[in-house]
């Protein structure tokens, strides 16, 4: 089980990212949280096995249709389980 912090730059808000990442999340049965940031990138934390947490970044570099992702950073952080479910923060 891994746990990656990512942040997301490019046009990321106003595209239903966040709706789109909780959405596949829940498929996936991977856990964590989503949200804007005040910069205009948005911010997400990942918890689950390490290929289903990997495909969580794969969708944020390229995110849904109408977003334009032009950066993504990952902070491979250690594994908490402290989520029960996947979540939109404001």
């Amino acid at each position: 089980m891994v746990r990656a912090h990512v942040h997301v730059s490019g046009r990321v808000q106003g595209v239903f990212f966040r709706y789109e990442t909780k959405s596949l999340a829940d498929e996936l049965g991977v856990k964590g949280w989503v949200r804007n940031l005040p910069d205009g990138r948005v911010e997400a934390v990942f918890e689950g096995e390490e290929t289903l947490v990997r495909r969580m970044i794969d969708f944020c570099r390229k995110g849904p249709p109408g977003a334009r992702v032009t950066g993504v950073e990952i902070e491979w952080e250690e594994y908490k389980g402290e989520f029960k479910g996947f979540a939109i923060r404001r």
